[in-house]
């Protein structure tokens, strides 16, 4: 059995210094390698909104995991829930169950291209929990599989150097006590190998200085100097956030906890990173599956265990609400010439409806020691030097399909409306090809009003694409695009009547700088403007 030494075991759920982010000249444009990818492709690009595919073409069905690197190989472990297919078969209807299936793992050496190696764990293996690890009647140890669980989730794994094992930490339910406050546990399964069968080898209930059993939402963490950290919030409120060594001895259970954070109203999607000397922990506004703009404390020096700072919004998660995601995991690359940490956000689509895809990747880049939020559709990677750059094809407008509120709202994240004298901003839904939401300009007592958003976009030739619908009574609809130079392109959507209907303007040429995109309307009375899925990329 190959052992694994520290200098090669970093969790890349950890982060160290700062992304370089380089043009898209600089770096080969890639065809889309996510949901076009077959045995021997070779992406280059991530892209998010999409539902990836793995090297042979099947869906990479992972979810709450994390990417850890062992060795020179990049392993990316997840969960395989049973509604993840259908949804991504059928995108518009939401499923209110979560149901395990299998514990995926999939290698990588670029970071881009994943193969899949095997289910590590299903529903199939078998469990053997003494009585001693119940909390109430016999509820732990009558579980005999994993088919036995109510909630599989939130998983990492670490290597341990004395055993030689690899230990798999994850959340685990039972279902045979409903009581929402008892049948919370940590599990771990151990083997001999990263892609190997993981066999079960112990629970525990209660992690010492938290409150309630098991936690709210966790992630593995990996120092530098290969110390392995769980890293959580308190499982009923999850207003605590905690840091709790992994046992070094062999990674089969939590040592006591430091509280390192406090928000009353709870958070989620508690993750963290390094960078810059500092340790980061990012979690998500406490609303079920929505998607949130992401929230930081950053420890005061260097030690994990604080003291951490007050808590703030990632600058640039605000804009999209973390590109329409919840805070999942991070991972850093170390490259020849720079580091690079993402953010890999869960888009938990099949139980919110939320959108395509259920991974959103993300660079981020530093101001100093803040950590900024740079949120793309498509962007290059090369994980041998750590730099990279936006894709040509990305879309730089920001929630262009107006689904990261997910509730109904009049002001639309990440977009201004002007000034009115009467309301005339909503968010109905299905929106084009069956989406969960899009914009509607209108107000049965008349109006005039625009919904606009500026973004940064470097010097080119792009296409506009959009899809709209109109009701009778309209004065004006377009949607207008202003460039750095006040150069003003214009698309009238006056007359596209009632079904949606896909619209395109090519080659338009933009200056380098903040280009503002507009959706214009008024009406005297009844008409209505409706716009979604809308698209600027380079042509």
């Amino acid at each position: 059995m190959r052992t694994v030494s520290k200098a090669f075991r970093r969790v890349v759920i950890a982060a160290a210094m700062a992304g370089s982010l380089i043009g898209a000249t600089q770096m080969a444009s890639a065809s889309v390698g996510t949901t076009t990818s077959t045995a021997t492709s070779k992406a280059t690009a991530i892209h998010n909104d999409s539902f990836w595919k793995d090297t042979s073409g099947n869906l990479i069905a992972s979810q709450g995991g994390g990417v850890f690197k062992f060795g020179d190989t990049y392993y990316w472990y997840g969960v395989h829930y049973q509604e993840a297919a259908p949804y991504a078969a059928s995108p518009t209807q939401i499923y209110k169950t979560s149901t395990f299936s299998s514990i995926d793992v999939y290698s990588s050496k670029d970071l881009v291209n994943w193969t899949f190696r095997n289910q590590i764990a299903t529903r199939a293996t078998k469990l053997s929990i003494p009585p001693s690890k119940d909390v109430v009647g016999d509820a732990f140890s009558r579980m005999t599989s994993l088919a036995d669980a109510g909630w599989i989730g939130r998983l990492g794994v670490v290597y341990n150097e004395k055993t030689h094992k690899y230990v798999l930490v994850t959340q685990a339910e039972t279902s045979f006590d409903t009581n929402a406050k008892t049948n919370h546990s940590v599990m771990f399964l151990e083997s001999d190998s990263p892609t190997g069968t993981f066999t079960y080898a112990n629970l525990q209930t209660q992690i010492p200085n938290v409150l309630y059993q098991g936690t709210g939402d966790q992630t593995v963490f990996t120092d530098d100097d290969g110390s392995d950290f769980l890293v959580f919030s308190n499982q009923s409120g999850r207003a605590h956030s905690y840091v709790a060594q992994i046992d070094p001895s062999d990674s089969l259970s939590i040592d006591p906890a430091v509280e390192v954070g406090y928000n009353s109203a709870g958070r989620e999607g508690n993750a963290m990173f390094k960078a810059n000397g500092h340790y980061y922990i990012a979690s998500s506004d406490l609303h079920g599956w929505n998607s949130s703009a992401t929230h930081v404390i950053e420890s005061a020096g260097t030690d994990i265990k604080g003291p951490y700072s007050a808590e703030f919004v990632m600058p640039g998660s605000e804009a999209d609400y973390s590109h329409v995601s919840q805070t999942g995991f991070f991972f850093t690359v170390h490259g020849s010439k720079g580091d690079t940490v993402v953010s890999a956000g869960d888009r938990w689509a099949e139980f919110a409806w939320n959108g395509l895809g259920y991974n959103q990747w993300e660079p981020l880049s530093f101001a100093g020691d803040v950590p900024q939020f740079n949120s793309l559709s498509a962007w290059n990677l090369d994980a041998k030097t750590g730099r990279w750059g936006a894709a040509k094809d990305n879309n730089y407008i920001l929630n262009p399909q107006f689904e990261a509120d997910r509730v109904a709202v009049t002001t639309i994240t990440g977009w201004t409306a002007s000034a009115a004298a009467t309301p005339f901003v909503t968010n109905p839904g299905p929106g084009a090809n069956g989406s969960r939401n899009a914009v509607t300009l209108g107000n049965p007592a008349g109006f005039t009003g625009s919904l606009s958003q500026g973004v940064k976009i470097p010097k080119g030739t792009y296409t506009l694409a959009l899809s709209a619908r109109t009701t009778a009574g309209l004065d004006q609809a377009r949607v207008s695009i202003t460039d750095a130079k006040g150069r003003v392109t214009q698309v009238d959507l006056k007359s596209v009547g009632t079904a949606w209907t896909p619209l395109s303007r090519p080659k338009i040429k933009l200056a380098a700088g903040t280009v503002t995109v507009s959706i214009e309307a008024a009406s005297a009375a009844t008409g209505t403007l409706s716009v979604d899925a809308l698209s600027l990329k380079q042509s």
